[in-house]
């Protein structure tokens, strides 16, 4: 990890280097960064949906199940 003088040299080389163009360059890190971050988010929000789909309600479950065509207990209650 470079300490405070080698950032300080680093970041004069890059004012050389750029020099005028350096504020669009950083714009447009800017935006790259942004637009990285919103494709990471929607990546996550589309695993998210499908790994926990949403979940369904309860199937009720209705007497007649319990019940033949005619009408008779299937599961008398002892």
């Amino acid at each position: 990890m470079p300490g405070p003088f080698e950032m300080g040299v680093i970041l004069l080389v890059a004012l050389l280097i750029f020099g005028s163009r350096l504020p669009s360059v950083m714009r447009n890190m800017g935006k790259s960064v942004t637009e990285f971050k919103k494709g990471v988010r929607s990546t996550e929000e589309d695993l998210k949906t499908t790994i926990d789909p949403p979940e369904t309600p309860p199937i009720k479950r209705s007497d007649s199940a319990a019940t033949d065509s005619e009408g008779n207990e299937r599961y008398p209650e002892e």
